[in-house]
């Protein structure tokens, strides 16, 4: 079945820089004064979408905090347990690749892993899984290369280099002689085993300013209209321009959700870019852009596409994908998905299929459904394994007019929803040098005693409070502020 939208669909964008003949009554276009019928007039302004306003997806997920540096830096916490992706070459010998969240391939290895002399470890190659011990570090240019002797006195086979990264390794423990040191193997051994650091990874953003204005002229602030306009906030009244003023504000305030979810992230400061000419001129040296919610679950946390490919999480099996995948990383229990409208639907029916009535329509949804009650057809949330989902619509990913018209427009690259951990994670904050706990997501902006930045708004002009000798009215708009994922490994972005 299609749908044909209608050849007068009221979709065509309002804000213009010029007064349109369809903003008034014409009697002399169709109907004349010469008529002899006054038309009936609805003054009322009809309310066609519903609330337009995509705003409030981050005030449920996240919280604001201010800031009063260019950029936030913060630290989380690395892996407990050694564990890598190697190769074996054509010597049997194991190189180390890169640890087990990388996706690099070195080609001189990774020098600064924590795998020590007489460490016990797992070796799954792509010809088995093999236990052993650590009998032969490297040094210096080849302190990736080690020697693996199993217990079992079997030769571990080569991956091959192409191959890359195909063999896993996991330290689990230790094995020494009687009576050695660290330092010695039988007593004559004199290769040093070093101490583990812990590691932890460092991430940074920047914010960026935004700014929009309205501007009306003195006499239309002082020209009734016949249309009574009402605005998302409730105000109603026949100054047209108080609601133009409102719409540019919910906008704006729209525009300061959609630049934390869609933010993308310029090259280094020594990478010039147009932007960054367009910005800062040829020698600005600035990086650009800040890195939003997609970019970041997109470059450090999971992305799913589907079994099918056509909506992510349809199935069981999917999900059950997704939970080895959380084993892997947080286990956080708690997770809200927030997706469009098809990925909601075909969740709710792959619930429903799970109850035997469920063909028949009898028992889908609530399960004492009666003849004197309305059927419910949807699922808020479903527990599987020990992980519980909470399942809610985001507008922003069905309007049309915003990403649900990006992902019509191209489905291959449409974002079908998105996973968020509930809770908060403890980081290390550089500027008050000690742990906080905060939520996974939460938005910073620059403020201080003598600015907040987090929505500022003024009006300039002659109009009201006169200001300057412009025979208008400017209202001025303008925020500084960036997005912190925080764990985004815990996240995934369904696509």
């Amino acid at each position: 079945m299609a749908i044909t939208n209608g050849a007068l669909l009221n979709s065509v964008p309002a804000p213009v820089q010029q007064t349109l003949v369809t903003n008034y009554l014409d009697f002399n276009q169709d109907m004349g004064w010469a008529q002899q019928y006054l038309p009936d007039l609805m003054e009322k302004e009809a309310e066609v979408f519903g609330p337009r306003t995509i705003s409030g997806f981050l005030s449920q997920v996240g919280a604001e905090e201010a800031m009063q540096a260019d950029q936030v830096i913060w630290s989380e916490q690395g892996r407990l347990h050694l564990s890598y992706k190697c190769d074996i070459d054509a010597d049997h010998v194991i190189t180390i690749q890169s640890d087990i969240d990388g996706n690099g391939y070195a080609e001189a290895g990774m020098l600064t892993h924590g795998v020590r002399l007489n460490d016990t470890v797992i070796v799954a190659a792509p010809t088995g899984v093999y236990k052993g011990v650590v009998t032969v570090i490297g040094t210096g240019a080849t302190g990736a290369d080690i020697t693996v002797k199993t217990y079992d006195g079997t030769t571990i086979p080569t991956s091959g280099n192409t191959a890359q990264q195909a063999t896993t390794l996991l330290v689990y423990g230790s094995e020494y002689a009687k009576g050695v040191g660290y330092n010695q193997k039988g007593g004559t051994h004199s290769d040093t085993r070093g101490a583990n650091e812990p590691d932890f990874k460092t991430f940074s953003n920047k914010p960026i300013i935004m700014k929009d204005y309205y501007e009306v002229s003195g006499s239309d602030t002082a020209r009734i209209g016949w249309v009574e306009t009402a605005t998302e906030e409730g105000g109603a009244g026949y100054l047209w321009y108080l609601k133009a003023e409102a719409d540019t504000r919910a906008r704006f305030t729209d525009y300061l959700e959609m630049a934390m979810l869609e933010g993308e992230k310029g090259l280094d400061a020594t990478s010039e870019t147009a932007v960054d000419d367009f910005l800062y001129g040829a020698d600005g040296g600035e990086r650009v852009g800040t890195e939003g919610l997609f970019a970041a679950i997109t470059s450090r946390g999971n992305v799913t596409s589907g079994i099918t490919g056509v909506n992510a999480a349809t199935d069981l099996a999917e999900f059950d994908a997704i939970l080895a995948e959380f084993d892997k990383q947080g286990a956080i229990e708690e997770n809200m998905m927030f997706v469009n409208r098809a990925t909601s639907l075909a969740m709710d029916d792959m619930l429903a299929s799970m109850n035997s009535y469920g063909a028949g329509g009898t028992s889908y949804g609530v399960f004492d459904n009666s003849e004197d009650m309305a059927l419910n057809l949807g699922f808020s949330g479903f527990r599987r394994g020990s992980y519980d989902f909470y399942k809610s619509d985001f507008r922003y990913l069905n309007d049309l007019a915003t990403r649900g018209g990006i992902n019509a427009a191209y489905a291959a690259g449409a974002i079908r929803g998105v996973m968020i951990p509930a809770g908060t994670s403890t980081v290390y904050d550089q500027m008050l040098g000690k742990n906080l706990k905060r939520p996974f997501l939460h938005v910073r902006y620059r403020a201080s005693q003598t600015d907040d930045r987090r929505l500022k708004t003024w009006v300039t002009g002659s109009v009201g409070a006169a200001t300057s000798a412009l025979d208008a009215m400017q209202i001025h708009m303008l925020s500084e502020r960036c997005l912190i994922t925080q764990g985004a490994n815990n996240f995934m972005l369904m696509k």
